[in-house]
Formats: C-alpha cells, structure tokens, sequence
C-alpha cells in the first residue's frame, strides 16, 4: 500500500464553460499538514469539497487509502470539515455542538460522553461543556468547530479558511495552536488559504494554485527559496524581479553584470527571470556595493526597515534593514550568490521537477 491517503488522477471540475479545476494529479501523504495556497477563484476550495465528498468531479478519479472514493456519499468518507464560519450550533451549548455528529451516529451515551470531554480537551476548552456558543470569543468558537470535527475520529481534518475570521493576534496564536494539534494527534491536515504566512507558518508541504491549477507544490523553505515563475515568487513573500541570462551554469548576467549563482541546468545564453527576496539585500557604503541605489523611501516594520529604492537604470529594489536610512541616501547594496534564485521562463511544475533531478544526478 502507498503512503498516500488520498490520490487526485487527472480530476477536472467545470461549471458550464468554465474550468475550474484543470486535470489535476496529485497525491497526500499520511500525516503530514497540507496547505493549499492561492487567490481567490483559483480552485483550493473546491478541492476540499471534492476531497469531502460536497462535490462531484467533472472527470477524473478521487481515492481514499488506494480505494476509489469518487462515487462514495460525504458521510460516508472518514473526513471532517471545519468551515470558515464555523457553523455551529447557536441554540446547543458547547457539548452539545462537539457531540452532533456523535448524536447522529447513536453512539452510547457514555461514549459520546467521554469523547466529547477528550476532544475538548485537546482543544484547551475543558470546562466549557454548557456554555452558550454566544458566550464564546471567535477563538474559542473556533475551537469548538475543531473539536467538533475531530470527535469523529477522521483520518483527514479538512480546513477551508479556518483562521479568516481572527483578529492577527489570536490568528497567530491558532497557527502555533494548529500546527501542534496536528502533530500531537499524527492525521492528515488540509488548510485552504490565501494568507502566504499562515502556509509558510503551519505546513509541511504547500500546493500553489492559480486558475486551476497547481503551479508549484514542495515544502515552505524550497517554494520560498525557489520559486518556480514569477506567480510563484510574487504570491510566496516579497521579490525583486529582474531579466536576466544564464551565461553558463553558476554564471548569470543581469544590469549589464555578471554575477556568480548557485543555479544550472539551463542553455547557455538562455533568458531567465532572477528573484532576489528583499532580506538577502546588505545594505553597504556605495563604494563597496555590487550596486548603488537611492532611497525613495524608508518605513519602520518593527523588526526592520523596509527600503523602497530605484537604481540609476530605473529599476526598483525593495530592502528589508535593521539599519536606518533614509530617503534620499545613496546606499550600496550586495548580495551572496546564494540571494540569486533563478526562475526558467514559462517552466511548469513537471519541467521544474525533472531539470532539479537530472542536474543533481
């Protein structure tokens, strides 16, 4: 049996003339937390109504465990939803929403009991059994819809815009809480969003999606590092973006330069995109940068500077500092070949994939 416990083949969604998911192939592995990262209209929650049975697929295939699963009813597939607005109970006190499912399942009274009890307590809201939803914070009833998914014991805890509704603080506290809870328990986690922190924060592996399709999926520190195209390197952080060539491997020119990288497997004289992430940027004297800009502006972050500059070709670089400057200073700015992430125009996922592999072979 695979390691997988579900498998997308070649599964399509489309309303009338418009596709909304498009022949996508993919496979989640057990126990690990999935994000699904991408705009709004991009497919990632369609997905999750597939994966939960809401929805019928267009074309394609759905397996569970290495058994096809497109034809079987939501309640019966071993997955639970919490939705974006929770959709609880308001007329039922805390236990009673926790135990719904298990209500519906007319499991004894003791078990339902004691599962309920567990379920909160996972979720830190012991003693809240009788308290009133509307007596709740937005964290708390958040709480409460994952409890009320997880007492049914599902292998995959779907999450369709679960933190959307937070204030940034507690949305952070619910990442941290989140992440935690999944690991402690070992089930496949699947997170739907359009927030790059949350998907950097929480996963083990992220999916991109734009218009229906997953255009780069890997861990959060290989998609940060390197970005497939400029979708990718635009949606995940913050880039400078720059034309370039590939001279030869490890030799790319750009600004009229040429500077080492650690990128290959490209043609030689090929054109290239090159992103460089505003944090790898030192700023320096100009006299011993590899390029010298002048400040357009300069905003405290808190736990840095953010440096809008333009050099004197007219390109604009974005620089996060500790260091303060301001607008209207020349600076001079260096970069490690390292910095240099080089992005093949128009490469797919599958072409990306293929052309790591062949070069470290």
């Amino acid at each position: 049996m695979s390691k997988s416990i579900i498998k997308f083949d070649h599964v399509s969604k489309i309303y009338g003339n418009q596709i909304i998911l498009d022949d996508l192939s993919f496979e989640i592995e057990k126990g690990k937390f999935y994000t699904l990262l991408g705009p709004s209209g991009c497919g990632k929650t369609t997905i999750l109504r597939l994966i939960a049975g809401f929805l019928e697929v267009s074309s394609g295939d759905i397996y569970f465990q290495d058994e096809k699963m497109t034809q079987v009813p939501a309640n019966k597939r071993s997955v639970n939803t919490v939705f974006q607005d929770y959709a609880l109970f308001p007329h039922m006190d805390v236990f009673h929403n926790v135990a719904f499912g298990l209500t519906l399942k007319k499991r004894p009274k003791s078990e339902i009991k004691s599962r309920v009890e567990e379920a909160l307590k996972l979720v830190q809201l012991e003693g809240y059994n009788r308290r009133k939803i509307s007596e709740l914070s937005g964290g708390q009833q958040q709480r409460v819809a994952i409890a009320r998914a997880l007492v049914n014991e599902p292998k995959v805890l779907l999450l369709d815009e679960a933190l959307s509704a937070l204030d940034l603080k507690l949305r952070q506290q619910m990442q941290y809480d989140l992440r935690m809870l999944q690991q402690q328990l070992g089930i496949t986690f699947i997170f739907v969003t359009h927030d790059q922190e949350e998907a950097l924060t929480m996963s083990d592996e992220i999916f991109v999606l734009n218009k229906g399709k997953i255009v780069q999926k890997g861990s959060p520190v290989a998609i940060y590092d390197e970005p497939l195209n400029r979708f990718v390197a635009e949606f995940i952080g913050e880039s400078n973006i720059l034309n370039g060539m590939m001279i030869e491997d490890y030799q790319v020119k750009m600004l009229g330069q040429i500077y080492e990288c650690v990128d290959g497997g490209m043609q030689p004289n090929e054109q290239v995109e090159i992103v460089i992430r505003p944090e790898d940027l030192v700023v320096v004297e100009p006299s011993v940068g590899q390029l010298t800009v002048s400040v357009v502006s300069s905003l405290f972050k808190g736990v840095h500077y953010e440096l809008h500059c333009q050099d004197e070709s007219g390109n604009d670089w974005l620089v996060h500092t500790t260091k303060h400057v301001y607008a209207g200073d020349y600076i001079g700015l260096y970069f490690e070949p390292e910095a240099i992430h080089i992005m093949r125009l128009n490469e797919t996922e599958a072409a990306f994939t293929k052309r790591l592999q062949d070069y470290t072979e």
